[in-house]
Formats: C-alpha cells, sequence, structure tokens
C-alpha cells in the first residue's frame, strides 16, 4: 500500500511534460466550451497525482507507462518535492472551480481552470514549472524546510 501512495523522486521531466500538456488541452476545452462536466475529471487527476504520483492518475498513467517509453530522448529528472507541490496547487485550483461551478459561480470556476491552462501550458511547451518556481521561493524564503527537500536545497 506505501508503495501506491508514494511521489517519486526524482521525477521524469518528460513525463510531466506529456501529463501538463493533456491537462493543458482538457482546460482550453473546459473554458472554451464551457464543459463543466471535465472539472471533476480535472480535479480527480490532480488529487491522485498529489496522493499517489502517477499510480492512481490516468493521465499519469498514460504519460509514464505508455507515451514516455516511446519519446528516444535523453530524460531529464527534476526533485519531486516541488513536482507534488505543484499538483496540490493544481488540485486546489481545480477542486475550487469545481465547487464554484456547482455553486452556479460558472465565470470564476472558468477562471481558475484558464489559470490552470496556462501553467499547464507553461509546462508542456517549455519546461516552465510555475509550482516548482513557488516551492523554490518558499524554500529561500524559509517557509518550507530544507529538510523537506534536500536537492532543492542544495541549489
Amino acid at each position: 500500500m506505501r508503495d501506491v501512495f508514494s511521489f517519486p523522486n526524482p521525477v521524469n521531466e518528460t513525463s510531466a511534460r506529456v501529463v501538463a500538456g493533456c491537462v493543458a488541452v482538457l482546460a482550453v476545452v473546459t473554458v472554451a466550451f464551457q464543459q463543466g462536466w471535465l472539472l471533476p475529471v480535472l480535479s480527480y487527476g490532480f488529487l491522485a497525482r498529489v496522493l499517489a504520483g502517477p499510480t492512481l492518475s490516468p493521465l499519469g498513467l498514460l504519460a509514464t507507462r505508455v507515451v514516455t517509453p516511446r519519446i528516444h530522448t535523453v530524460h531529464r529528472y527534476s526533485p519531486g518535492p516541488p513536482k507534488r507541490f505543484a499538483q496540490a496547487i493544481g488540485a486546489t485550483f481545480t477542486v475550487s472551480a469545481t465547487v464554484f461551478w456547482y455553486a452556479g459561480v460558472e465565470p470564476a470556476a472558468l477562471a481558475l481552470i484558464a489559470v490552470v491552462a496556462v501553467f499547464a501550458s507553461l509546462e508542456a511547451a517549455m519546461g516552465l514549472c510555475v509550482g516548482c518556481r513557488v516551492f523554490w521561493l518558499g524554500m529561500r524564503l524559509g517557509l518550507v524546510p530544507a529538510s523537506v527537500c534536500e536537492n532543492c536545497a542544495r541549489v
């Protein structure tokens, strides 16, 4: 059971970018076509990745088991804790958007998902993880103890 509820460390950047690309597409479709039924789908994915990495996430499994092994490149790796933090931010935004949507506050829900679309697009297209940058800033400000990510503290 412990293997199921663990987050990979290090994280394969190729897999992270594949997942982010899928999230970006789902988020854009949600906003462009006002498809609120996709909000719980996005929320589940983020929550699953926070709790168990790719193990319980359909997008995570697709990326790590199907897509990434077929991409023939030199894979880069990054520390897991910042990526998990980024997934937690995504979970916060998507769960909040889901609550807003079903409470009848669709504009707020769509605005939150638009932000998710932008952040996921940055990760997918350029490898820029905004949540990871926030994590790093939290470490530099002393809000995140160095023991949370010793590899991050050395940089």
